[in-house]
């Protein structure tokens, strides 16, 4: 939805209120008109119901307002005695039109000097709940939130089973763009397996439903950096707009909201404004070999020949090597190991040789981007590409378009059509294109078993999410145990630290303040 059409919706909400409340207002010996005026009247109003006046400011966050709403009408009801469990039921699930019938009645009064305090336990407790819900949910969307690593590209960098918490404000937070969804849940509900946000994945309906207009316009609290080279990245997957992910070439595209797409970790290996090429396995920018940082352990599969001779499993666990990731291929192992773990595996005296298994230049692979039989590329010798930036042009013709299609029409959201060997951009012809938002390529450090940016290509500012800075808990799945040694450990570009003990101390604080048992009061 535009602006104007939120603007609308916005005075549309105040006529409601108004016509529903201004009796209400005059009761509580306030002004009707107060009740007309837009965010003067939530001042207003919670001064009436005896309710702190920042609370307008959670009026306006997206998600979080779904709470505050019913909680405003709640307090509305009980301050003019309508304070029963049926009354509470029917303003919920009348959206608050109840208070129409309570705006009109003779029986309203407005109680002064109400108490505070629930009228019974529970409502005691589901208030508690309610704001614990609120202050957990501006966390979440705004500051820190919990991720689990799922699958192995960044193995030996990142581990399956690592729970992190990952920084939204050190990119800028996005403000959430399903305003319709439950809080601190991504795209599907537990248990029940379906979404957790309001909306229509019909693409041929995304700008038209009622309900795709609820969607908020793309925006981005400032942050306190950029991303850098060979960050690590959290972002929603690009690919994650398609009906079948394993598909990346479809003839049509199932629409999701950016803000509920799949999940991924990778380590942005290029970034916008950078020419990136792949040989051999290695990463190129610019021309240059990258220089990974301390913490990043690229791998790639070895074949190690021992002429027959078996590994011991003490001797797989010398080498860091995963028992899921090793196995055996005409008498010989494969290994899947960094250059480092190769050079030492080669000192074994039952080794007689290792060798890295590489897709040669000129392999074509169709399931790599920009999936052109004219760019012979593998996982491995891949490129040279350009990375789009904000505000560059490049020309557009037949051998440039595979690249940055799906960026003008998804990305950017352009009509892009064709008429011969011309190209038309919003209706009018064109040989060039100016981006409006920073591209970014992201890999994982497991070269040859990562889904990544190899497969669909560029990421968009608008998708990432934020870097990850710690690891407050890991579980090896495999093992069947915890890995103490990462718990509370930073992540980072530079040298691992942990703060196990510091993490255990301020654990057992919050946990301590939390479950506090109260003081009983004495006569």
């Amino acid at each position: 939805m535009s602006l104007t059409g939120w603007f609308i919706l916005f005075l549309i909400v105040q006529v409601i209120h108004f016509f529903g409340t201004w009796k209400l207002y005059v009761k509580a010996e306030r002004k009707a008109w107060e009740a007309a005026v837009p965010v003067y009247n939530a001042i207003v109003l919670l001064g009436i119901i005896k309710r702190p006046k920042w609370w307008v400011i959670l009026l306006f966050i997206p998600i979080v307002n779904l709470i505050m709403f019913p909680v405003l009408w709640i307090e509305t009801c009980r301050s003019f005695g309508y304070k029963s469990t049926k009354d509470t039921f029917l303003v919920i699930f009348t959206l608050g039109f109840y208070i129409y019938a309570i705006n009109y009645s003779n029986q309203a009064n407005y109680r002064k000097d109400r108490s505070l305090k629930a009228p019974s336990g529970a409502g005691e407790w589901v208030s508690s709940i309610a704001f614990a819900i609120v202050a957990a949910t501006i966390v979440h969307n705004y500051f820190i939130r919990p991720y689990v690593i799922p699958s192995s590209s960044l193995e030996k960098s990142l581990l399956i089973g690592d729970y992190l918490f990952v920084s939204k404000f050190h990119y800028g937070a996005r403000v959430p763009m399903s305003t319709v969804a439950l809080p601190m849940i991504h795209d599907t509900i537990p248990v029940v397996k379906s979404k957790s946000y309001l909306f229509s994945d019909d693409y041929d309906a995304r700008n038209t439903s009622l309900i795709n207009k609820l969607q908020l316009p793309y925006l981005r609290l400032p942050g306190l950096k950029k991303i850098k080279r060979n960050d690590i990245v959290v972002f929603g997957q690009p690919a994650d707009t398609l009906l079948d992910m394993n598909n990346l070439r479809p003839d049509r595209n199932y629409y999701k909201p950016i803000d509920k797409k799949t999940n991924l970790v990778k380590r942005c290996v290029g970034i916008a404004g950078d020419s990136l090429e792949i040989r051999d396995g290695y990463i190129y920018i610019n021309g240059k070999r990258s220089i990974l940082p301390q913490n990043a352990k690229p791998q790639w599969y070895h074949e190690v020949d021992t002429d027959g001779q078996d590994f011991s499993l003490a001797a797989l666990k010398k080498y860091n090597v995963r028992l899921s990731e090793a196995g055996t291929l005409n008498g010989k192992y494969i290994l899947n190991l960094t250059d480092e773990e190769a050079k030492q595996i080669a000192k074994n005296p039952i080794v007689k040789s290792v060798t890295k298994r590489l897709r040669p230049a000129g392999y074509y692979d169709g399931s790599l981007f920009p999936h052109n039989p004219k760019y012979a590329w593998s996982q491995d010798n891949f490129g040279p590409i350009y990375i789009p930036k904000k505000g560059a042009t490049v020309e557009l013709n037949e051998s440039s378009i595979p690249f940055y299609k799906r960026i003008i029409q998804e990305y950017e959201k352009n009509d892009l059509a064709y008429v011969g060997n011309d190209i038309y951009i919003n209706g009018k012809k064109t040989n060039t294109y100016t981006f409006k938002q920073d591209y970014y390529w992201m890999m994982g450090d497991n070269r040859q078993t990562s889904l990544d940016a190899r497969a669909w290509g560029y990421v968009p500012f608008d998708h990432v999410i934020g870097t990850p800075v710690m690891i407050w808990f890991s579980y090896d799945n495999v093992e069947g145990k915890v890995r103490w040694d990462r718990i509370f450990t930073t992540v980072n570009n530079g040298e691992t630290k942990s703060y196990f003990w510091i993490g255990i101390l301020c654990a057992s604080l919050i946990l301590f303040f939390v479950f506090k048992p109260k003081k009983k009061k004495t006569a």
